[in-house]
């Protein structure tokens, strides 16, 4: 088990008549990953605020050992501790990954660092992918990402929170897809064992995806409806629910201007 602190923000005590049930959440967390991965020391620095819209926690993984998480206390009050969990998992592969490569800097290396943290997230629980994770790929974007990959002045709140001409969540359901082509192609692995892969070794996989591209999707299908704003940054169903980036978000991961490493 690693070495792990929580931090809460809570001169105000917007936090005091949850944070037993916070701690006790983050540490069933770091449980379930550990019977995974090894999971390195890190802290956890914890305040009050909206989340994910619908969800109540949003997330952030922006430097290495570092995890940020956003709580709606009211929402967190309601009992259900799943969220909170299924963005903790999120974010700690992120954390795996920042003492390999590092979440990255370029479109393709955010992909795979999102593709890999919403797999690590169904690996250790099981069920659907969160909802981020579940946004269908629209024609033309994998032959965009691949034209993109390498570009380091890549639109991190456009690929992955929908604030432009994509749609929302875009970026994670295409990092979800492009993990499961190579998963597919490579079923010994798992987004443990790739926690530090470099990224390059997918782009054989999105061009695979861009030679097969998406089809059309319907104007009322899931995630075409305007964006909305989370107030936070990663990640990452309640059945298991919404993604997270390094501090340049799983939306996992919002933030005023999110950043890569968050959970939507």
């Amino acid at each position: 088990m690693p070495y792990w602190q929580v931090h809460f923000l809570n001169a105000r005590h917007d936090l005091t008549g949850i944070m037993p049930e916070l701690r006790t959440a983050i540490a069933d967390s770091v449980a379930l990953a550990s019977d995974h991965a090894r999971v390195p020391d890190f802290d956890v620095v914890v305040r009050a605020g909206e989340g994910i819209p619908d969800w109540g926690v949003g997330g952030a993984a922006p430097a290495p050992g570092v995890i940020e998480l956003t709580v709606a206390p009211a929402r967190f009050a309601d009992g259900d501790p799943v969220p909170l969990i299924r963005t903790m998992l999120h974010e700690l592969h992120h954390i795996l990954r920042w003492d390999g490569p590092g979440y990255g800097r370029s479109l393709g290396e955010a992909l795979v660092s999102e593709g890999l943290a919403g797999h690590f997230v169904t690996q250790v629980l099981g069920g659907a992918p969160d909802p981020w994770d579940q946004t269908p790929p629209t024609a033309g974007l994998a032959k965009r990402a691949i034209t993109e990959w390498a570009r380091r002045d890549y639109d991190h709140a456009l690929w992955f929170q929908g604030r432009g001409n994509l749609r929302k969540w875009a970026g994670y359901g295409l990092a979800h897809r492009l993990l499961a082509d190579h998963l597919d192609a490579n079923p010994g692995e798992t987004a443990v064992t790739l926690a530090h892969v470099p990224a390059e070794t997918l782009r054989p996989a999105m061009r695979r995806l861009s030679g097969s591209d998406f089809p059309e999707e319907p104007a009322d299908a899931p995630g075409n409806a305007p964006p909305a704003e989370p107030d936070q940054g990663r990640e990452r169903d309640a059945a298991k629910v919404e993604p997270s980036a390094p501090a340049p978000a799983s939306e996992p991961g919002l933030g005023p201007a999110a950043e890569p490493g968050t959970t939507p």
